[in-house]
Parts: C-alpha cells; sequence; structure tokens
C-alpha cells in the first residue's frame, strides 16, 4: 500500500490526513475519495469550533455527555495527531463519527439551527497535486511514483485556480 499524506488549507489552518491505496489505483478513484476525507475533517473541524463555546453550560448535565462523547471521539479521530501516530484516515468511520455527532445534535433542540448552519461541502473541484504537478485524473498513481508498494507521497488538494499548470 502506498502510504499518501494529504494537505490541505493554508497556514494555521492547514488540515492533513493519511490514505492508503494501491499504486495501481486510478486518480479518478483516488482524488474523489481524498476530497471526501478532507470535507469531513474540515465538518467536524467546523462543528467544534462552533459548539465547544456552548457546550461549556452542559458539563454536567446527563443529556449532554453522550454529545460530548460523540463530539471528543469525532474531533480525536479527524486531528492531526494521526498523522504523528502513523494512522490512515477512514472514509466511513469519519462518515460515522459525523452522523453519531449529527444524531446527538439533533436530541437537542438549541443546537438542531447550529447544526444546519454547519452544513457539508459537497464533492469540490479541488486539483491533487504531487511535486508541483496536477495529477491528471486519466491516469494511475503507478505513472507517477512507479510501482514499488512501500512509497510515501506528500499530496496537497488545492483549488483549481492555485495549482500549478
Amino acid at each position: 500500500m502506498v502510504r499518501i499524506h494529504v494537505k490541505h488549507g493554508d497556514g494555521s489552518d492547514q488540515k492533513e490526513f493519511l490514505y492508503d491505496c494501491s499504486t495501481t489505483s486510478p486518480i479518478e478513484e483516488i482524488a474523489p475519495e481524498i476530497s471526501r476525507i478532507s470535507n469531513l475533517q474540515s465538518r467536524i473541524d467546523r462543528l467544534v469550533f462552533e459548539l465547544e463555546p456552548h457546550l461549556e453550560p452542559l458539563h454536567g448535565d446527563a443529556k449532554a455527555v453522550s454529545l460530548l462523547r460523540a463530539l471528543s471521539e469525532a474531533k480525536s479521530y479527524a486531528s492531526k495527531d494521526q498523522v504523528v501516530h502513523n494512522r490512515p484516515l477512514s472514509y466511513h468511520v469519519l462518515r460515522n463519527h459525523v452522523q453519531a455527532l449529527e444524531r446527538e445534535l439533533n436530541s437537542v433542540p438549541q443546537f438542531q439551527k447550529l447544526l444546519a448552519d454547519v452544513e457539508s461541502s459537497g464533492e469540490d473541484l479541488r486539483q491533487v497535486c504531487w511535486a508541483g504537478k496536477v495529477l491528471d485524473r486519466s491516469k494511475r498513481l503507478c505513472d507517477y511514483i512507479g510501482a514499488n508498494e512501500k512509497t510515501k507521497i506528500v499530496i496537497k488538494l488545492q483549488s483549481t485556480e492555485s495549482c500549478p499548470v
């Protein structure tokens, strides 16, 4: 498996995660999967940012315990610390964390509006860049990095305007 270190965002808001795939994987499959993981990671970060100030008064409330636990689990799974511990993120696990968090938020009436405000961004048109090049979606990963399954690369997700041509 190729270990892809994905970076997205700018400056202090830069997010990163690890993703595993085969060298024979088409870029056409890798790019949307990486983009979906990036979107879920960003959504969890936005929910954490919006919710934490509102949850302070709820500490100790029995109803809020499951919400606090779901928020904590989602936050830790989506954190940059997963890169430090060499753990790749999975789209399905991230999605399950987001769904659990949404269920808990829907059970507390005061957070239903907040949940609607932090809507998920759909598929976006970000480009996958490696070594200063946009990866062509019609090619396979091995066309760029060779056939070694133990390769580790760093990929940047960037908007179509900011990626080199």
